[in-house]
């Protein structure tokens, strides 16, 4: 691996491309642990925001009035705001509310940590579109399969978990994807509040060593694989359990 990396400095001494971040121990170090805080971002993110969609659908058929309103009322904040500004507003505004916890050192601290509001944001964020493509999944499923099961004495819950989501996740599942795809994207955001995500640890390196061209064709290679890699696995999925029939000429 030295003969590897000596290569690398050998490049940037003759042609002045500068990657510091392969030949360059600390470097290498702190851009592997960016790169696994967005991929751990990512994850968090997508779960939360699924489970959010899931759930916000499942309210919106609420016989309560209120319930559907509030639900309607969080839907129309978050698509209408920025993602950037919901992002200050939980962190500055929220967090500044939050009780403070003594930590190992005596000092006291956030009981939240910028990666936490960062979670809590874009989840949030991208929660708010799930649940809207849920509940165009919901719709797509006739109304005689909903009576079939409450005939079968399933209540209402119960036959949204086995038989109204399953079909709905089929139908919606490509819009669910694009959105998890612009999630991810989103996770750039974080670099906002100092979450050492990949952007952010980029943003030093280039800052050390005045590598921008460098780490900024580093970026966008690496978000394409990260995208890719999402969408590959979603098609794969959306192949997998396409409803035999739906959406055949």
């Amino acid at each position: 691996m030295e003969a590897f990396f000596d290569w690398f400095r050998w490049l940037y001494n003759e042609t002045g491309i500068n990657l510091t971040f392969i030949y360059d121990a600390f470097d290498r170090t702190r851009l592997l642990k960016g790169f696994l805080t967005t991929v751990w971002l990512s994850a968090v993110c997508l779960v939360f925001s699924v489970i959010i969609g899931i759930v916000g659908a499942w309210l919106q058929g609420s016989r309560l009035k209120w319930t559907r309103r509030i639900v309607q009322g969080y839907i129309q904040f978050f698509r209408n705001t920025p993602p950037l500004v919901q992002l200050y507003f939980f962190y500055f505004a929220l967090g500044s509310l939050m009780p403070k916890v003594q930590n190992d050192w005596g000092g006291y601290e956030p009981m939240l940590g910028n990666f936490a509001w960062a979670v809590i944001s874009l989840s949030f964020f991208a929660g708010s579109f799930n649940v809207e493509i849920f509940r165009s999944g919901i719709e797509a499923v006739p109304t005689s399969t909903i009576e079939a099961a409450e005939s079968l004495g399933y209540t209402r819950l119960k036959a949204y978990i086995h038989i109204v989501l399953p079909l709905a996740f089929r139908v919606c599942l490509p819009a669910l994807n694009n959105n998890l795809v612009n999630l991810v994207k989103a996770t750039t955001l974080a670099f906002a509040i100092a979450v050492p995500e990949m952007l952010y640890v980029s943003s030093q390196i280039w800052s050390d060593n005045v590598n921008v061209r460098e780490m900024m064709t580093f970026l966008l290679v690496a978000y394409v694989g990260l995208v890719g890699i999402l969408v590959w696995a979603m098609n794969r999925w959306e192949r997998a359990i396409k409803i035999p029939g739906y959406g055949s000429q």
